[in-house]
């Protein structure tokens, strides 16, 4: 089945193929080595099941854990893979779990040899991806390295000017309970660092604050 045209858009804002020649992008996937696969709820890449290929997201979530830590929600237009695609340690894969029936898009080594080799674009785009992959698990193994919930929470805020995301996938990004995020911020409130107003979270003495890291 060809890609449509909501497939091409979806492919033309991936980081890997921005400001791609769109005739690639349509024929993409009748290149050797591409494969449109259409995923079940459940697990479909793990350290001992996976393959050398390069997976972007066309429809559906697919859920990324590490262990027992939650590390990341996929949605349509983003990347899987590249952590097995050139090693030879499989057991430093994530685990990628579809959470309803999803459809992407695999690209095996060989494909991606070739776009790499063949269109600078991509290259660079590539790297550009890694690069950013790097400072996202930085920031996230800095984030893990507080010394408690209220250290965790008070680097959120303060990385991001006060502002909050949903408390789902706020536990999500910090590796955190639920109920741990509530009582963090409880005690952040009632200590007067900073105020909740709804969704709305002002933080009231940053230097307060950073005590807490």
């Amino acid at each position: 089945m060809p890609l449509t045209r909501e497939d091409v858009s979806l492919l033309a804002a991936c980081p890997l193929f921005r400001d791609t020649e769109p005739e690639l992008l349509r024929t993409l996937f009748e290149l050797k080595g591409a494969d449109l696969v259409r995923f079940d709820p459940g697990v479909v890449y793990s350290p001992r099941h996976f393959s050398r290929s390069l997976g972007i997201v066309l429809s559906g979530q697919l859920q990324v854990t590490k262990g027992s830590l939650a590390v990341s929600v996929l949605e349509p237009g983003d990347l899987f893979g590249a952590a097995a695609l050139y090693s030879d340690e499989p057991e430093f894969a994530t685990t990628i779990t579809a959470r309803g029936p999803s459809r992407c898009l695999m690209l095996d080594q060989q494909l991606v040899d070739r776009l790499l080799a063949e269109q600078g674009q991509i290259r660079e785009n590539y790297l550009r991806y890694l690069t950013g992959r790097i400072r996202f698990l930085s920031g996230r193994l800095q984030t893990l390295a507080q010394p408690g919930v209220e250290g965790k929470l008070a680097r959120y805020l303060l990385a991001n000017g006060g502002s909050s995301c949903p408390a789902t996938q706020l536990c999500q990004r910090l590796g955190i309970s639920r109920a741990s995020l509530y009582r963090a911020f409880t005690a952040l409130e009632d200590s007067g660092l900073i105020v909740r107003e709804g969704k709305t979270i002002t933080v009231v003495d940053p230097v307060g604050l950073e005590t807490v890291l």
